[in-house]
Order: structure tokens, then C-alpha cells, then sequence
């Protein structure tokens, strides 16, 4: 394969800049590191071919060298048009991967990206929203023969997965590595918390402190996005649909209210539900002046952005990454990141130690759908249990942590019912 011909890149000369951030991220990802160890003397993915498509950034180009350093011809292209750096994209080029991606395409080239991906007709996917999952389900059925199986990152596209198996449509194994233990507790929580305000807050360069926040939506995600909006030192409401969640919310120290009363006090508004339209026209009817809209969920559907476009008098780019919507009696409302991901589209992603975690889960369970496949059947699977506890292992031994292990008289305890 001659990934500098076959692939679609801006720039082969920023190569250099972008090895130099994957290579920090590998410094700061000893579980992935571990893995690729391992990977390299076993070769599971020998004569394969493995398409992904995640935000393309340094962390999950060096999780691309990984299943490359497993025995793998890949292939890899971006989940959302504006995570993809450019830089990374020609470096992973010069390291032998083919890429199909470019920062901020347009609709069409988005979909020309995923769609040269898959014609590589691969036997193994790694999916970030469901987009590959969606195409060989639907207009490129021709490709899918060849497919064993895959994983998949969010939320967002595990819907899109059980939807499919529901309707008994689903054509190979999907591992759910989202539902994962170490991906949600520490991914969707932690990662999510930090990088959401990191994006926010670079881009907006104001404070947080002392202003009021809706986190619209209480699930792993919102916990982190509420958690860090609190540490920051502003008063946190949190919006839900689902009475449990908000009860927690609530026992977490938040206000809780519809989105309808929220609207009114927010400062700052962060989407992260997964579903479409959850800040629309009765929303930005009584929001303040100087309201500040960001999406954190997987599409740029949550802030309804037709309109939001149909209300305003005016709008205009402010700043790099922040539009200004100009309503008819003269408020201000500013939207992030085109309401795309704000986390990646205006900031760098979640922490390299965090993606450590997740990735490795990504590059264990697409090992396991691999030896698999033709006996778990086409459908959507769990992390295995022991493979999620071996990250966390690895996880900790990196930390040089050490933990307490069961005698042999406390596990027959636990296995009786007899005293």
C-alpha cells in the first residue's frame, strides 16, 4: 500500500507537527503503550484490514499505530469535520496509514471520506456515531460481506446499533465499548468534565465563576460537565427528561428544572444528551443577553441551529470558533463551535491519560471481536468483564498503585451460603 498516494490529506508538509504531538500523547499513554506491546509480538490483526473512523487527533492516531503495530493494514478517517487536525493526518500518511480526511469538508467531502474508508473493504471498523455502521447498512451493502465485526465509541452510535438489532438488522458483532467501566466512569466523566470547559474557556477567554450553567442532560457526560462547572465556581442547573438522573442531580447539589425555566437564567448552556432539538425556539425566545450555547453531544443537532439562523436579524463571527446571533429585540446569543462537539471542534479532546483507558479498550475488544466473531453472532456486545478489569489493572500498575487481592478463605466466604 502507498498511503502518501491513496490518501486524502491538506498538507503532507505538516507531518512534522503533527509526529510531534503523537509522540507526546504516547508518552502520557502507558496502558495503550503496554497493549502495543503486546500486539507487536502477537500479531492478532495479521493480513486484516481495519477501517476507522473516531475524531481524528494525535490520541487516536497513535491508537491507529497500535492496531497497525498488531498486523494491520488501516485505513482512518474523521467522525465529525471539525476534530480533524490536519497535521496528524500527514503524519499518520508518512507512518503507512491510509487517511481520508481533512479538517472542516464539506458535507459532501465528509461523506466521500467515509464512504473511500470503507471501500477498502475492511474486516474489522472501529466507529464513532455509527456513521461507517449506517453506510454498509444502508447505501453501500455491497461491503459489508468482508466485515467481521468492530467497536464503537459513543453513546450516539450504540443507539444507532440497538436500533439496528432490534429491527434484527444488524450484520455483524458490535462491541459497546462506551458501556465499558473504563470508559464511562473515567472517559465520559472525568475526560468529558475537563475537556468541555477546556474548550469553552479557550475559546471564550471569560469566567465561570459566579455565572450560572445548564448542563442539559445528567448521564456520565453531564455529571463531568456539571462536576468541573462547579469546581469552577459557578452556580450549576442540570435539565432532564429521566426522574431518576434528576433525582441524583439533585442529591449532587443542583437545581434542577425543565429547560424552559433554565433558559431564562443560564450564562452558559452545555447539550449533552444525544438527541436532537433539546435547545430550540421557546428556548432562545427568553434566554439572557450574552447567552452562551455549546453542544457536547456526538451530532450538531442538540442547539437547534435552523432556528436559532430563522430568529436572528443578524449574525457574524466574533471570534475563532464563537458566531453571534442577533435577535429581533437586540439580545446577543453566541454559539460554539458551529454546536458541533466543543470539546474537540474548539480544544484538543479529552487528556491523553484518559483516551489511554478507552483506547486500549478499542484496541482489546476489536482483538476479541476478531477471535470471536463466528461465535457471538451479529449483534451488540458487552466489554467483557475481565478485559475492562485487565485495563484498570494496567491502568494502576502504571500509577504504581497496588491493590488488596482475596485469601483464599475470604473467596469460599463469598462463593457460601453456609456460615
Amino acid at each position: 500500500m502507498n498511503s502518501v498516494e491513496e490518501s486524502i490529506v491538506k498538507d503532507m508538509g505538516l507531518a512534522h507537527n503533527g509526529h510531534l504531538k503523537i509522540d507526546w500523547v504516547k508518552e502520557h499513554m502507558p496502558v495503550l503503550n503496554r497493549i502495543r506491546e503486546r500486539f507487536e509480538k502477537e500479531k492478532p490483526f495479521a493480513g486484516l484490514k481495519v477501517a476507522i473512523s473516531l475524531h481524528l487527533e494525535a490520541k487516536t492516531a497513535y491508537l491507529a499505530k497500535v492496531v497497525q503495530a498488531g498486523g494491520a493494514e488501516v485505513t482512518i478517517t474523521g467522525s465529525n469535520p471539525l476534530s480533524t487536525q490536519d497535521d496528524v493526518c500527514a503524519a499518520l500518511v508518512e507512518d503507512g496509514i491510509r487517511v481520508f480526511a481533512k479538517y472542516n469538508p464539506d458535507p459532501a467531502e465528509y461523506k466521500e471520506h467515509l464512504i473511500k474508508t470503507l471501500e477498502t473493504r475492511p474486516d474489522l471498523i472501529i466507529d464513532d456515531g455509527g456513521d461507517l455502521v449506517t453506510i454498509l447498512h444502508s447505501e453501500r451493502r455491497d461491503l459489508l460481506a468482508q466485515v467481521r465485526g468492530g467497536a464503537e465509541e459513543t453513546t450516539t452510535g450504540i443507539l444507532r446499533l440497538k436500533a439496528l438489532e432490534k429491527e434484527g438488522k444488524l450484520e455483524f458483532p458490535m462491541v459497546a465499548v462506551n458501556d465499558a467501566f473504563c470508559k464511562y466512569l473515567f472517559d465520559n466523566r472525568y475526560g468529558t468534565g475537563q475537556s468541555v470547559w477546556d474548550g469553552i474557556n479557550r475559546t471564550t477567554n471569560l469566567v465561570v465563576a459566579g455565572k450560572t450553567v445548564v448542563v442539559v442532560g445528567y448521564g456520565w457526560c453531564g455529571k463531568g460537565v456539571a462536576m468541573r462547572a462547579k469546581g469552577l465556581g459557578a452556580k450549576v442547573i442540570v435539565t432532564e427528561i429521566d426522574a431518576i438522573k434528576a433525582v441524583e442531580a439533585y442529591m449532587d447539589g443542583f437545581e434542577v428544572m425543565p429547560m424552559s425555566e433554565a433558559a431564562k437564567h443560564g450564562d452558559y448552556f452545555v447539550t449533552v444528551t444525544g438527541n436532537r432539538d433539546v435547545i430550540r425556539k421557546e428556548h432562545f425566545e427568553v434566554m439572557k443577553d450574552g447567552a452562551i450555547l455549546s453542544n457536547a453531544g456526538h451530532f450538531d443537532v442538540e442547539v437547534n441551529k435552523v432556528e436559532l439562523k430563522e430568529m436572528s436579524t443578524s449574525t457574524r463571527i466574533v471570534r475563532k470558533d464563537i458566531e453571534e446571533f442577533v435577535m429581533a429585540d437586540g439580545r446577543k446569543l453566541y454559539l460554539l463551535a458551529e454546536g458541533r462537539l466543543v470539546n474537540l471542534a474548539a480544544g484538543d479532546g479529552h487528556p491523553a491519560e484518559i483516551m489511554d483507558m478507552t483506547f486500549a479498550l478499542q484496541a482489546v475488544s476489536l482483538a476479541y471481536v476478531n477471535e470471536q466473531y463466528k461465535n457471538i453472532g451479529k449483534k451488540v456486545l458487552n466489554v467483557p468483564y475481565e478485559l475492562d478489569a485487565m485495563v484498570a489493572q494496567y491502568k494502576l500498575e502504571a500509577l504504581g498503585i497496588g491493590i488488596d487481592k482475596l485469601t483464599d478463605e475470604q473467596k469460599a466466604y463469598l462463593d457460601s451460603w453456609v456460615e
